[in-house]
């Protein structure tokens, strides 16, 4: 008895997301909540270095990550209440970490494009 077929291409098997734990939606989230934990800790260590090196750039740094943070836990708050992030537990969990991952991309971008 064959429990799962497999991938139907290469591409498919790399795809770690909801669509390949269709089984347990709780796997998805679980990795995405370990990805996110990586990204967060490259944006702490590159905003520790811009803030310690200090100066102007360093001030703007501290005060747009309080605002970002801020910002990220209103938009979080309103897609909870509007029905944003999805109707179980798993695909609320799923749609949170997915707001949260966007985020911090983009953040960890921005600080490694930019040394000064």
């Amino acid at each position: 008895m064959i429990l799962s077929s497999p991938p139907a291409s290469p591409a498919d098997a790399g795809d770690i997301g909801m669509k390949r734990t269709r089984g347990n939606p709780w796997l998805g989230v679980g990795l995405d909540a370990w990805r996110l934990t990586l990204e967060a800790s490259q944006v702490i260590g590159l905003r520790t270095m811009k803030i310690a090196v200090g100066g102007p750039s360093g001030a703007a740094e501290s005060r747009r990550m309080v605002t970002e943070k801020v910002e990220a836990a209103a938009a979080i708050q309103r897609a909870a209440m509007t029905g944003g992030l999805g109707v179980t537990a798993s695909s609320v969990a799923a749609g949170a970490l997915a707001q949260y991952r966007r985020r911090v991309r983009a953040n960890r971008r921005r600080l490694m494009k930019f040394p000064g």
